[in-house]
């Protein structure tokens, strides 16, 4: 036996239980239900967030607490675009070969070390922490790893280092920088018809936060009442718009909770404004929302309708869908229904209204604020299964008019497969058919393009990307 004395053994390191971080569980929960569930977050996220500040334990959410659960939900989405890049440019495989839930922790990780003022190493150890508890001490030692080189470089320097130069692929250069799919990146520069300078400004835009509008129903409610709100300030261009600042919450606000004012985007409000203001040639009795779900155009519609004496029919194919529109309605100081009808084939007669908004479903690449991982999940061959449906619905549209009275055709997205594209195809059917220029039924709004139609932008004009034309029957 050896003289020497034994090596005196390290005493092992006691078991320490991960930190539980609400907040960080819950930005994660969100992110998940979006990857698996293809959920979208504006529907995901308030419910996780009310079940967290109805909690009476430690995990209660405070005012702090879920607006950093929403930024780093939101902004993460927003920004998966670059941070995938980032994160593909810090590990030793494809992103493919990354599973989805560690690849989440490492986006949640990113954005807040590029995205947000959370100091490094706050970022780092709440993530790592975050990874022991959903994913295990193993696969927090790579989430440790990965992000430790995420840390060597701000945003700007590791957008120098992945972002292909701008003058040998400028589309891919901003997909990259401004995280969208390049396809995206592409129509949106077309639709626009600008230079670099406009597109950029677009892009930025859509990776804001944006504003939460409401709408003071006609008769039921007034700008007056939500502007004695603590958080509010007066819409831009929509006289029934009102705009909280960061932090108002719409559902403390008493209209809102009971229905006579509701959360509007102001471009949709344009278009509904737009549409009520045409000039018809004779009566103005009958109007038809063909497109309702889930509401908020009818709803506005139905107000001004029965400010003149104007009954509204409030259609909408899928019955769940029909029901919010009945609930947005409900109230409506005038005559109005709501029935469960496919606007392809509608139970209405021919030339029954006098006036018609049909807001068809569309890629939604105009609200790219609101739902930043609709644009992971579009594809351009979506384009090609919206457009039978768009043709039909405006067809039907411009069938349930009577001669002299005007359709309205709207989109929640400014690509022009889904906007002029479809207008003119239709015209050439419709001969006895006519574009209005829109553009002086919303004098005060500027930047409207040349007209007749109307393109609203989130960089020149705060609002989503709506997209309206009118026609007159003529004939």
């Amino acid at each position: 036996m050896s003289d020497q004395p034994r090596r005196p053994r390290r005493p092992a390191k006691p078991y320490r239980r991960p930190k539980k971080d609400p907040v960080r569980i819950l930005a994660f929960e969100a992110l998940r239900a979006v990857d698996e569930r293809d959920a979208y977050a504006n529907l995901v996220l308030p419910p996780l967030l009310r079940k967290a500040r109805e909690n009476e334990g430690p995990d209660k959410f405070d005012a702090r607490d879920a607006a950093l659960a929403t930024e780093l939900v939101y902004g993460t989405l927003r920004r998966q675009g670059t941070y995938d890049a980032v994160i593909a440019a810090c590990v030793d495989r494809p992103l493919r070969e990354v599973d989805p839930p560690v690849l989440d922790v490492l986006s949640l990780g990113a954005h807040q070390l590029l995205g947000t003022r959370i100091p490094t190493h706050a970022a780092v150890s709440a993530t790592v922490e975050l990874a022991r508890v959903v994913l295990g001490d193993g696969r927090a030692k790579f989430v440790n790893a990965v992000l430790r080189k995420i840390a060597q470089d701000d945003l700007d320097g590791w957008l120098e280092r992945v972002a292909p130069p701008y003058d040998e692929d400028p589309e891919d250069h901003l997909a990259v920088v401004h995280s969208h799919p390049r396809w995206v990146v592409s129509a949106l520069w077309d639709s626009l018809g600008g230079g670099r300078a406009g597109v950029e400004e677009l892009l930025r835009a859509d990776n804001e936060r944006p504003e939460v509008t409401l709408v003071a129903r006609p008769g039921r409610a007034t700008t007056d009442e939500l502007l004695a709100e603590e958080a509010a300030v007066p819409g831009r261009w929509s006289p029934y718009a009102v705009r909280l600042s960061e932090g108002g919450e719409p559902g403390a606000v008493a209209a809102v909770a009971e229905g006579r004012a509701g959360v509007q985007d102001e471009g949709s409000q344009l278009v509904a404004l737009a549409l009520a203001s045409a000039p018809v040639e004779g009566p103005d009795r009958r109007w038809l929302d063909a497109c309702a779900g889930p509401g908020g155009k009818a709803a506005l519609l139905g107000a001004l309708a029965a400010e003149r004496g104007a009954v509204l029919l409030a259609s909408e194919k899928q019955p769940h869908r029909a029901g919010l529109v009945a609930k947005a309605l409900a109230g409506n100081p005038g005559p109005y229904q709501v029935v469960a009808a496919d606007g392809t084939r509608p139970p209405w007669r021919p030339g029954s209204f006098d006036r018609v908004l049909v807001d068809v479903p569309c890629t939604g690449l105009g609200a790219l604020r609101r739902r930043p991982e609709a644009r992971w999940r579009r594809r351009p061959e979506d384009l090609d299964g919206f457009a039978p449906l768009q043709r039909g619905l405006l067809r039907t549209a411009l069938e349930s008019v009577r001669v002299g009275g005007v359709v309205g055709y709207a989109t929640c997205s400014p690509h022009l497969a889904e906007t002029r594209a479809v207008v003119g195809d239709l015209l050439k059917q419709f001969p006895d058919a006519e574009l209005i220029d829109a553009r002086p039924l919303l004098a005060d709004v500027p930047d409207l393009g040349d007209g007749p139609d109307i393109q609203l932008w989130p960089h020149l004009h705060g609002t989503d990307a709506m997209y309206l034309a009118l026609l007159r029957r003529t004939g």
